[in-house]
């Protein structure tokens, strides 16, 4: 039998994938046999699909298998050039469908309380991700791929930046560990990410290799968009040099925490009650802070344990943290709820927020409420609290003009 290259998924699960075989001839032209549930409807589109994408690589000869299980264009154009790269492994052309307008640029203080990670070979989790509305969904290319498919996975992605539509998700890439890392850059920087997620990140140089290569492939596509970076802590290291990781760019935007490698490598189970990574989430809280960007926590596993993710969020939020990572969409509504300030936290700082402002136009220097003295970092934490609230939606974006106008 003909040798076979080929690239995706196939079998009685699967869903919103494909799996295409590429068997190359030296003569016959090209024969493309197709098996989709779908074919009376879209055979004819999934057929000249692969035609032109054949076209495009110069490929003459030689027989496609398509097995589609609903697949969209952009994974079945995907799984193609994956296939065809491991054919040809020194093919550097990529074939690019047309890309959906992009949304507006991402900023460096936007609301981080959650982000979604999406497996990055598993188109089925892409297209309908940004309906839970988290704030950024994660793309990612490490942990959750297996090492043989590394490469289908970056060409999946890299599409999927083009075409899905994700909403007001700020749109991020997990990268691989260096140098791995670098080929993932250059396929995915130039088509819409706003974060690159730097795993494993130990030192200042990690991040300035990152940042250096990320802007290389910004530059080489005229792209002028801002691309920003989460270097993510999770080992000793890493922990020891939180604020020089922190610092290292101006591109870096948040550190967050991964407890799962960290624990390994000091030694220790992870535990429900954390207290074995205490010093290092403090850690990375205190370098966050004092780099003035976001301390970000590490996911809850137990995705059925929906009570001990809110203990979880509510242990982070008082330890300082502005957000948290989810494995499942289940899990961000009550990211967003426990991130939350509550009903008591706000009618306390509304209190002091107008104590604050009817001392301020009364030209009094000192702010009291009742009979308490109110120290300008309670009244800080105060407008922190009440700025929570309106970009949760629990107030009014009109409460602090209307207090200011009095």
């Amino acid at each position: 039998m003909a040798e076979q290259y080929m690239s995706g998924r196939r079998g009685p699960d699967v869903r919103s994938d494909c799996f295409i075989a590429i068997e190359p001839r030296d003569r016959g032209g090209l024969e493309i046999e197709l098996k989709s549930k779908v074919e009376a409807l879209f055979g004819e589109s999934i057929r000249g699909l692969i035609a032109e994408e054949a076209a495009f690589f110069s490929l003459e000869h030689a027989r496609v298998t398509v097995e589609d299980s609903g697949a969209l264009p952009f994974v079945i154009a995907a799984r193609f050039e994956a296939a065809l790269k491991r054919l040809r492994p020194d093919e550097k052309r990529e074939f690019l469908l047309p890309a959906r307008d992009l949304p507006p640029p991402s900023e460096r203080d936007r609301f981080r309380r959650s982000r979604l990670y999406l497996p990055g070979n598993e188109p089925k989790f892409f297209v309908n991700a940004a309906l839970h509305e988290p704030d950024g969904v994660i793309l990612d290319l490490e942990d959750s791929v297996a090492p043989e498919v590394k490469d289908d996975a970056r060409i999946l992605v890299r599409n999927a930046l083009r075409a899905v539509d994700f909403l007001r998700a700020e749109r991020m890439v997990r990268i691989n560990q260096l140098p791995l890392g670098m080929d993932d850059l250059r396929a995915v920087v130039p088509h819409g990410v706003d974060v690159i997620l730097v795993p494993k990140c130990e030192s200042a140089d990690h991040v300035l290799a990152v940042a250096g290569e990320a802007q290389a492939a910004l530059e080489a596509g005229g792209i002028e968009r801002p691309l920003f970076l989460m270097p993510i802590i999770e080992s000793a290291k890493g922990a020891i040099n939180a604020y020089e990781i922190a610092t290292a760019a101006e591109s870096v935007v948040a550190l967050a925490v991964g407890l799962e490698d960290y624990t390994v490598d000091i030694g220790v189970v992870r535990t429900e009650e954390g207290r074995e990574s205490f010093w290092m989430r403090a850690q990375v809280v205190n370098a966050a802070r004092a780099a003035g960007v976001q301390p970000i926590d590490t996911v809850y596993s137990d995705v059925a344990n929906e009570e001990g993710l809110r203990a979880s969020v509510r242990e982070a939020r008082s330890l300082g943290f502005d957000g948290k990572g989810c494995i499942h969409p289940r899990q961000i509504r009550v990211v967003h709820e426990a991130f939350a300030p509550s009903e008591a936290e706000i009618e306390r700082a509304g209190r002091i927020v107008r104590a604050y402002h009817e001392a301020r136009a009364r030209g009094l220097g000192v702010v009291s409420l009742g009979s308490k003295m109110i120290d300008p970092p309670v009244v800080k934490r105060a407008q922190r609290t009440i700025d929570l609230a309106v970009r949760s939606g629990l107030l009014s974006s009109r409460w602090m003009e209307e207090e200011n106008n009095g």
